[in-house]
């Protein structure tokens, strides 16, 4: 008997070849992959509300039969309206959908529809605005009225009606022959339902209790493999024969006496792990949480002083060149000290930027071991970039590579150290899903003598006070940035770009003072050129992209404008605000914009209540899911239908702990009913066991 898994969408009744390419846009290959389609939300069509009692300002959902129906051209702005009336034996409601004609051969008088939508008053009567509609035949009301309805994510040429009578047709041909990976024990002790009735009540639940209890199982589930292939990732490392490094007696006192300056009890905390770590046989895993301008860059280059102190080389990696200069410079100024444990280091920078001569010289001197320490992009990664001997590695920001890159870098030693660094707060749920591989290290203090930040919104209307509140900070001494989301004008966003405004600056608001403007579209040598001169205070206001998000350092830097601010990532406007604030005065942060949505509202919100960046992540999370907060294609995310870290967390624990007891009994999987729990792995984290198995 074949599988769902190897049995073709297109062998199902009333699909064939032809729909085979619209189920193909919607991930859906196999049987299996549309027994795992599934809804993105329900509507409860057991007792819909009649007409004549919908409220104003609520979402509902509604049917009727179309009494009438025809298109017509906007007056004012030319758009294409369509417009529909729906009635019930209690009441009317009118329905409007814009630049939408092929409604006009959609919807026929007497055909009964439902819809789902807000609905609003207009002069003396209910509607709603482009609903969400569904025409109902006599065939389809087993599957579409009187029972919780699934609502599937679509694409264009198809219909929810149909894609509930396939996927019906599928649970009661397939579903019986599909194996549960999860094992009958950990069903039996959490009380999960197995695959078949899961799926059952996922996609036609009988009741709201019986889907959720459907969807704690497919959550257990998607968690259990999840963490699987993290701790197999993690067991393949750790159980790799490393680099021992011998800690120098009085190494570490020299070190925090080597700067000007104290180190935090969080920074001293984080170098004492990590040298402990450093200490031991089995290669080093860490991550380094640090919010902006906590000194990760200090703690990272304890790692380095001791690699060299052994004779090995280190390379730390940024995901973009003003990031890596920006550490370049900073653990040059303290390299070049008289002083320290570090004062013999050969230290150098590599970037794709650099001129082909350059590249050569340094890939040999890399190679040949006449430099200690490498920071670099990804350039670091080309085949032509050999290490004579790597024993410590830095990703800063490593949300922005993937775990292929991770690897990349780590393969040009022999089972390095690896300490990977994030100035973006991630909330422990997602430490737990994402990292488990990792040991974590935060830090969470801030250098002392800093001032404070002080975040206020204004409308768009209020831009001009703005910008008069920084003519007088500027008139101060203070230097500012005035950030914007875009470069050129878009014609889909109605937004001010930089360069338009720079111009407009120049003559008008910020007119008495010296501007620069910076974006990506820059040359390497102009961009260095304006940041040079901020900092050396040539210039007062910069205006720029977000470019300036990471890596620009400039303590009399005070002052911040955010453009847009609705436009940009909760995380975006932390990682920006975090540019201020860097010296000992008080610095301003103003975020101009005009939020319309609820996520954007959230955002600006989340950002004017807190400094703290671990609050501002979990925020961040939970305005908008685990799947968008560092991107689905890095991680594996996208396995996770269902389960949700950000508000799952006892079910992640719970299924953490039975991956982690299965596979300290069985490390590689091969006993029993594991195989089939590999198998289900290798199919869901190829990436993961890959590299798991490469070990």
């Amino acid at each position: 008997m074949r599988k769902p898994s190897d049995i073709s969408i297109q062998y199902v009744k009333g699909v064939g070849p032809a729909r085979k390419s619209l189920f193909a846009k919607l991930g859906i290959e196999t049987i299996e992959d549309l027994l795992y389609f599934f809804p993105r939300r329900y509507e409860d069509r057991t007792q819909l509300t009649p007409l004549n009692k919908l409220k104003v300002g609520e979402y509902h959902t509604v049917t009727g039969k179309i009494l009438a129906r025809g298109g017509r051209r906007s007056w004012y702005t030319r758009k294409h309206v369509y417009e529909s009336v729906i009635g019930d034996e209690h009441g009317r409601l009118s329905c409007i959908w814009f630049n939408q004609p092929y409604l006009e051969n959609y919807f026929k008088v007497g055909e009964r529809v439902v819809l789902y939508g807000k609905v609003e008053a207009y002069k003396d009567r209910l509607q709603m605005v482009a609903p969400e509609y569904e025409l109902i035949g006599e065939e389809d009301e087993a599957l579409s009225m009187g029972r919780i309805v699934p609502i599937y994510p679509l694409t264009r040429g198809f219909s929810q009606r149909y894609l509930r009578r396939v996927i019906k047709t599928c649970l009661e041909s397939y579903a019986g022959d599909l194996r549960d990976a999860l094992p009958f024990s950990i069903r039996n002790k959490f009380h999960l339902m197995n695959i078949v009735l899961s799926l059952n009540h996922i996609h036609f639940p009988e009741s709201l209790s019986l889907q959720q209890e459907a969807y704690k199982r497919i959550a257990f589930e998607e968690f259990f493999f999840f963490q699987v292939s993290v701790i197999l990732r993690r067991l393949s490392i750790v159980q790799r024969e490393g680099i021992g490094h011998r800690i120098p007696e009085g190494l570490l006192e020299d070190f925090l006496q080597a700067f000007p300056f104290p180190l935090t009890n969080d920074q001293i905390k984080v170098i004492e792990e990590i040298a402990e770590d450093m200490k031991r046989n089995s290669p080093m895993l860490r991550l380094l949480q640090g919010d902006v301008g906590s000194g990760k860059t200090v703690v990272a280059l304890f790692g380095a002083v001791v690699a060299f102190h052994n004779g090995f080389q280190s390379a730390i990696m940024a995901p973009t060149e003003i990031l890596a200069r920006q550490h370049f410079e900073v653990i040059q100024k303290f390299i070049h000290r008289e002083q320290g444990p570090f004062k013999k280091m050969r230290l150098c920078l590599l970037t794709s930027q650099l001129k082909r001569q350059q590249k050569e010289k340094i890939s040999q001197d890399i190679k040949e071991g006449a430099l200690d320490l490498v920071v670099g992009t990804h350039a670091l990664l080309q085949k032509e970039i050999t290490f004579k001997n790597l024993s410590f590695v830095v990703i800063d920001e490593q949300h922005k590579f993937g775990i292929r890159q991770r690897a990349l870098l780590s393969a040009k030693g022999i089972n390095p150290d690896c300490l990977i660094m994030t100035a973006t707060p991630i909330p422990r749920t997602l430490c737990l899903t994402l990292y488990g591989d990792l040991d974590v290290s935060i830090i969470q203090e801030l250098p002392p003598g800093r001032g404070g930040v002080q975040t206020r919104y204004f409308p768009q209307e209020r831009s001009p006070e703005v910008y008069g509140l920084v003519a007088d900070l500027v008139k101060e001494g203070r230097q500012a940035f005035v950030v914007y989301p875009l470069v050129e004008e878009s014609k889909k966003l109605d937004l001010k770009a930089a360069e338009e405004s720079f111009q407009h600056f120049q003559k008008h608001e910020f007119k008495d003072f010296r501007l620069g403007l910076i974006h990506g579209r820059m040359s390497r040598k102009e961009s260095e050129r304006i940041m040079d001169g901020f900092q050396k205070k040539e210039i007062d206001i910069l205006v720029a992209t977000t470019v300036v998000e990471v890596g620009v350092d400039v303590p009399n830097a005070s002052v911040m404008v955010i453009e847009h601010a609705e436009r940009f990532g909760l995380s975006q406007l932390h990682q920006l605000r975090g540019r201020i604030g860097r010296g000992a005065a008080d610095a301003f942060c103003f975020l101009i914009g005009e939020p319309t949505t609820e996520e954007a509202k959230a955002r600006v919100q989340a950002i004017l209540s807190t400094h703290d960046g671990f609050k501002i992540a979990e925020a961040d999370l939970l305005i908008r899911g685990p799947g968008e907060f560092f991107g689905r294609h890095q991680h594996g995310l996208n396995e996770l239908k269902v389960a949700n870290p950000a508000t799952q967390l006892d079910i992640l624990e719970l299924a953490r702990r039975e991956a982690l007891a299965l596979t300290q009994a069985d490390p590689h999987l091969r006993f029993g009913a594991n195989a089939l729990i590999k198998e289900v792995v290798r199919k869901r984290y190829p990436t993961y066991l890959a590299m798991a198995e490469a070990g």
